[in-house]
């Protein structure tokens, strides 16, 4: 069953910790939804260990939080992050988040906040990512951690982290997409005018986030991006999709590289995956009409795909997310 507003996020804010993630967080998590989405989606608190909080590089003080029990009431704990990894953390944060983990709560940590909690013992054994500059540092501090250093964000269940700041924003639609369906993150994208589409597996370096202008011909993917969404459910191909560019496929396969980190295959099949969760959501009654529908294709296909990306078959897919559910 979806996760509703009983389900409690909360935030750790230390010292020195950077205010975007904490943004993103609020932004994500805390806001209103029962106007767009016609129900909340989370319970949302900040915590924090002291009354009084000097945030990143001293640029404002954080006060009229709760205090550190907080955190123990929380569904997902999203644990500090700070510029400064090599300060060791307050053992009261530790073990806040040694508690969580005990009791069977999600971490989620945001950008260094994957040596919060290596810090704490947590991650040893398991996937990981922290931003791409400290990842020498951690690999040397944490050697138990399985540390993914070229992605955007990795999920390993219970546990998530996010490589930087822009990444968290990923992380948490992903959250969004995980616990009530691509509808509600669509919407929550939607409002934050921000990509749904870019998946964990993207590179952490895009060559030309913003594509430069040229006197030349257009380069940028977006008016290509958008004439492909608008027929998934057609036999778009690669080849189709370059001869639609003018281009190559090494060309297009070199801009997309560039310019969304991902593939021209990887970003149309997970367009297609998406398209069929809508439809899913929607009440779409049978499996082989949404993977038509979607380009997926065939059933089978569309049973693979989305287990590989949900871990969910169609059926529980329904059950968790469509009209009733």
């Amino acid at each position: 069953m979806a996760q509703g507003s009983s389900h409690r996020v909360v935030v750790i804010v230390d010292e020195n910790s950077n205010p975007f993630e904490l943004s993103c967080a609020i932004e994500v998590f805390g806001l209103r939804r029962k106007a767009e989405l016609g129900r909340e989606l989370y319970d949302f608190a900040l915590c924090s260990p002291e009354s009084r909080t000097l945030m990143r590089d001293g640029f404002f003080t954080l006060t009229g939080v709760a205090g550190l029990e907080a955190a123990d009431t929380a569904d997902t704990l999203i644990v500090p992050n700070r510029p400064d990894t090599d300060v060791p953390r307050r053992p009261a944060v530790l073990d806040a988040v040694r508690r969580a983990h005990e009791r069977g709560a999600r971490l989620v940590g945001f950008c260094s906040g994957a040596f919060t909690m290596a810090e704490a013992g947590v991650l040893d054994g398991r996937r990981a990512t922290a931003h791409w500059q400290w990842a020498d540092t951690f690999r040397t501090r944490f050697p138990a951690v399985r540390l993914e250093p070229d992605v955007l964000f990795v999920d390993d269940g219970d546990i998530l982290t996010a490589a930087g700041s822009a990444a968290a924003l990923d992380l948490g639609l992903h959250l969004v997409r995980r616990d009530h369906g691509v509808e509600a993150a669509v919407s929550v994208s939607r409002r934050l005018v921000f990509a749904v589409h870019r998946d964990g597996g993207q590179r952490q370096f895009v060559e030309h986030p913003i594509p430069a202008p040229t006197s030349s011909a257009d380069t940028s993917l977006g008016p290509l991006l958008e004439w492909a969404r608008g027929r998934l459910g057609t036999a778009l191909t690669v080849t189709g999709l370059a001869a639609r560019a003018a281009v190559s496929p090494a060309t297009l396969h070199r801009r997309f590289r560039a310019q969304l980190g991902t593939t021209p295959l990887a970003w149309l099949t997970a367009e297609r995956v998406a398209l069929a969760c809508r439809l899913m959501e929607r009440g779409d009654p049978s499996v082989e009409s949404v993977a038509r529908a979607s380009g997926l294709g065939t059933a089978a296909n569309l049973r693979a795909q989305l287990r590989r990306r949900t871990g969910l078959t169609p059926s529980a897919y329904r059950e968790r997310f469509a009209p009733g559910a």
